[in-house]
Formats: structure tokens, sequence, C-alpha cells
């Protein structure tokens, strides 16, 4: 790629291995992938490394889908120490797909919270992806929806909104086809993100 460094490596979609392999040896490939990705930080390969998941981060705790948070921190510190490199992972959030905050899988201290709770607790970066589900939450928006949203000028730009407003995601990722996307994306740079209030009320409360 001709780069020096790899700013962050993601392992991709290790749920996957889930549907062949127990639970255990699953933690135990997590934790080689780890000492090898610690060994590349030391050598100035790469900054930082985490997770990147459709399902993983998504799924209750206990559907055997499932992966945590919690203890994939708890290798990377046995693997890396205090300095370890474990500092983003990635995952959809969208309207279609909101368990990121509505969704207690994590447990921390004997608290079950969010996959976005744990991962502002433990001193990780979280991005989005799916933002807009490939372009299935862009259009079609029921008028609840929009009017809780702030009523913006697109379905796509509400859609966003929803992201970017959401506690403790730093980045949310869009794919963008054309000028016109991206000029109709940008126009949210004018417009403050929702509060916390404002999200609990879009799911009644339950955020």
């Amino acid at each position: 790629m001709g780069l020096e460094s790899v700013d962050v490596y993601y392992v991709h979609n290790p749920e996957s291995q889930l549907d062949h392999v127990s639970e255990q040896e699953f933690y135990h490939r997590l934790q080689l992938a780890f000492e090898r990705l610690e060994e590349n930080r030391k050598q100035g390969k790469l900054q930082f490394y985490g997770a990147a998941t459709w399902n993983g981060f998504r799924t209750p705790a206990d559907s055997g889908k499932h992966h945590s948070l919690v203890q994939m921190i708890e290798i990377a510190h046995e693997v890396g120490g205090d300095s370890h490199g474990f500092r983003f992972i990635q995952l959809p959030v969208n309207l279609a797909m909101p368990e990121a905050l509505t969704l207690a899988n994590e447990t921390i201290n004997g608290e079950e919270v969010s996959v976005l709770e744990a991962a502002h607790r433990l001193g990780v970066t979280v991005m989005a992806s799916g933002s807009m589900l490939q372009g299935r939450v862009a259009q079609g928006l029921p008028d609840p929806v929009r009017q809780a949203l702030g009523s913006l000028s697109t379905d796509a730009q509400t859609a966003i909104q929803f992201v970017r407003s959401a506690p403790g995601i730093t980045t949310a990722l869009v794919g963008m086809s054309s000028v016109e996307h991206v000029d109709e994306n940008l126009q949210l740079v004018e417009v403050e993100p929702l509060t916390h209030e404002q999200l609990r009320t879009l799911f009644g409360g339950r955020e």
C-alpha cells in the first residue's frame, strides 16, 4: 500500500468462526491474532487494531453468536499490557439496527450495559458501518421518525443524523455514489446532533 504504518487494522467478522468452533477455541484464536498484532505494533507496522463485525456486537450475550468486547479487552491486556493496541471497533448502527444503543449484552462489574457504553468505559473508539443500510433507510421513512429526528430535508440526512447522534459513535461511515450525495450529506455539518433525551424519545425511553 506504500505506507510505513497502518493506522488501524481490523480483525474482520471474527464471529463467523463461532459457527465452526467452540467459544473457548474462538477466544484462543483471537488471543493468537492479538499476539501477532501486538508484535506488528512493536515493529512499527501498525498503530492500533480492533474488530470490525456485522453481527457479533449486536446479538444477545446468550445467543451463541455474540462475542464480548469486555473479553476481547481482557485478552488484549493479557498480551499487550495497559498500553495494548485494541482501541477500535466497527459495527452496523442505523435506524433498522439500533442494538448498539438498545441491547445490554455486555457486563462490566456486574452491570449489564450496551456495547456503546462498554466501549466508552473501556476506552474503545466506535465507528458505525452501514449507516444507511445500503440505502434501505435512506428513503420512505415514517413521518414520526422524521419528526423525532428533526424533520430534515431528506430521509438520507435523517438516517445519518440518527447515527451521528448516537452517544459513543465517533464516525458514521456513509457510502456516496455521486457529488449530489456528498453535497446533500454535508448539509448536516450545519445541524446539531440530537440530544440524549431526543434519542430516548425515539425509542420510547428505552435508549
